[in-house]
Parts: C-alpha cells; sequence; structure tokens
C-alpha cells in the first residue's frame, strides 16, 4: 500500500492575523464569507509561489520564504484543530454573535486543517462532506477520523470491507479538500503482525482519482515494537505522533507524510502551551517538513535517514481542550515569525 502525494501546490492568498470582521454584522452566510476572503485579501494581498515551502494557514498557502537557505525547499505544514463545534470555543474563538452554521467557515480562514471526528462516531451521507467543502475556502484540507466500528470491533484482518465501504461512502465529495484519513486502534488492541498486515493491504490507494493518505494511531503498548516500524514503513502508512502521556508516543517517520496530535494543552495557560513548548514544537515541525527526524523525541526503530521535503499535518485536539484554537493559532504564528 501506498500512502499516495496529494500535496497539489496551488497560487493562492495568504490570510494571516485576526478576525477580519469581528462579528458577522448580519450578513447573509454567503456574504459573511465574501467578507472574510474580500477583506483578507486586501489587507494581506500577498501570493505565494508554487514552492514546496510553505506554512497553510486560513484555507491558504503562505510561502514561507526559506527565511534561513533560499536554497533548501520545505514541505507545507498544516496546523489544526480536532473538530470546529465545541460550545467552550464560542468564548474563546469565534466572535461574539457568529452562529453555528457559520463556525466552519470562520474556522476553516484561520488554521490550515481540521480533523473531522463527527465520522468516528458514525458515517456522515455524501451532500454531507459536499457541504463542509463548499463551506471551505480552496486550499483548506481536511483530515477524517474513519469509525470506531471498523478498526475497534471485532477481527482487524477481517475489517477491509467496512474500510472500504467508509472510503466509499461519500468522502469522494470532499473533493481537493480530503486529507489524511485517520485509522485509530483501541487501547485493546495489541499489535498483531498478521492482522494488521492484512488490514493495511486492505487500503486501497486511490479514491475518485486522488491519491489516499492513510495515518494509523496505536494506543495499546504492545505497539512499542520495531516490528511494527518496520510493518508500517513497508507498507508506507503514516504511523501518528500522539505526544500522550496515556497512549504510546510513536515519532518514528513510517510514511512520506507526518501526522501529529498534541494532547497536552494546560487549562491555566490562555494560549494552551507555554512559548517555550510552542516554540519547541514550531522547531520540531520545521525539522519534519525539512526532511529531518527530531531526535529529541521518542523512538522505537532507528531514527529516518534525512529525506526530502514533506507535509506535515499538526493537531492540538485533546488536554485542556478548550485551549486548543489558541494553541494552533500560537504555533502558525510562531511557524510564520521564524
Amino acid at each position: 500500500m501506498r500512502s499516495g502525494d496529494a500535496r497539489g501546490h496551488r497560487r493562492c492568498t495568504s490570510l494571516a492575523g485576526r478576525c477580519p470582521i469581528g462579528g458577522h454584522g448580519g450578513l447573509t452566510r454567503r456574504g459573511y464569507r465574501a467578507a472574510i476572503d474580500v477583506r483578507w485579501r486586501a489587507r494581506h494581498g500577498r501570493q505565494c509561489n508554487d514552492s514546496p515551502c510553505r506554512i497553510a494557514a486560513g484555507g491558504s498557502s503562505v510561502s514561507a520564504a526559506d527565511r534561513d537557505d533560499a536554497a533548501s525547499p520545505r514541505g507545507c505544514i498544516r496546523v489544526g484543530i480536532g473538530g470546529w463545534s465545541y460550545a467552550p470555543w464560542r468564548d474563546n474563538f469565534y466572535p461574539t454573535g457568529l452562529v453555528q452554521r457559520q463556525e466552519l467557515e470562520y474556522a476553516s480562514r484561520r488554521l490550515g486543517t481540521i480533523e473531522i471526528n463527527s465520522t468516528f462516531y458514525r458515517a456522515q451521507k455524501p451532500a454531507t462532506y459536499a457541504r463542509w467543502a463548499a463551506q471551505t475556502p480552496e486550499d483548506f484540507v481536511f483530515a477524517v477520523k474513519a469509525p470506531h466500528y471498523v478498526t475497534q470491533r471485532g477481527a482487524l484482518a477481517d475489517a477491509g470491507d467496512a474500510a472500504n465501504r467508509f472510503l466509499t461512502g461519500g468522502l469522494a465529495e470532499l473533493g481537493r479538500r480530503l486529507g489524511p484519513v485517520l485509522w485509530q486502534l483501541a487501547p485493546t488492541r495489541p499489535f498483531d503482525a498478521d492482522e494488521l498486515h492484512s488490514f493495511l493491504d486492505a487500503l486501497p490507494d486511490v479514491l475518485d482519482g486522488r491519491p489516499l493518505r492513510h495515518a494509523l494511531e496505536v494506543r495499546h503498548e504492545s505497539f512499542r515494537d520495531p516490528g511494527f516500524i518496520a510493518l508500517a514503513r513497508q507498507r508506507g502508512i503514516a504511523t501518528v505522533f500522539t505526544d500522550s502521556r496515556d497512549h504510546p508516543s510513536l515519532a518514528d517517520i513510517t510514511g512520506d507524510f507526518i501526522y501529529a496530535r498534541l494532547m497536552q494543552a494546560h487549562d491555566d495557560v490562555d494560549t494552551g502551551y507555554h512559548p517555550d513548548e510552542i516554540a519547541d514544537w514550531a522547531e520540531r515541525t520545521r525539522a519534519w517538513a525539512r526532511g529531518g527526524d527530531p531526535p529529541v523525541l521518542p523512538h522505537i526503530g532507528q531514527r529516518h535517514a534525512a529525506a526530502g521535503p514533506r507535509d506535515v499535518f499538526v493537531y492540538f485536539i485533546g488536554g485542556a481542550k478548550h485551549r486548543d484554537p489558541a494553541a494552533a493559532m500560537a504555533l502558525i504564528e510562531r511557524l510564520r515569525a521564524a
């Protein structure tokens, strides 16, 4: 199985900074979306080039400009959160008065990606995926968390058919906004090489003519096994780095992109993470994007040899969840400033 390459470097308008209009001011849904786009473009009307060296945020790509070395390209960095509908975010992220149906429009113009979590609990209709895509900017990317009934019930070796039904059940409606598909194993599921081999072999490489990217999150201690890392690398599937106190945190690079879920936001810090922690994650994220493998992070197998630029997806998720959007914005700003 190959994870494919869906970088799709495109020309785009850079978006950054604060909310352009505060609240929605009584605008219609379409007018609100247009006001966001127009005012961002008026204020930040730069365009990025087609270089792989960029930080995606606000649904667009901002050229990283390789401030330190113009000859050293980096992959596309996308920073985001899990989901977009969460009541506490209406007090510290969304503008006062913003109606709930416009929250995705707003969030997708502040962040580079969002991990869809509702799909973990129930399948969505094709029309729902199409609506979500229509509400977001062209260069925005969703990650999609696969349903728990696929990876957390029954024998994993027999889950291939269920996995394919989910993938072909409407995800193609996201079009170019479809990013990685996250397959999360249960904490009670131990490493079984034969079962995992069968499951990964059943995952398709392509959906509706577009390459698919698969990421696997493991939660049982038995996956701290060099054999698991070797199998994931053989299959070209990305292992999720969780930065979790409760589950294995494996920074071993096994695919052609990075998928990180950061779960240690602090309740008493406005930005979720202290400034020095944000700085550390910015450094690690840039290293990943350049093709590096930060040695400070925990590894089970041998560190990955230096490679070419790779795409990086970083999600602040869990921990003090009400701080996640602020943490994502802090990391984006740090990456832009570096």
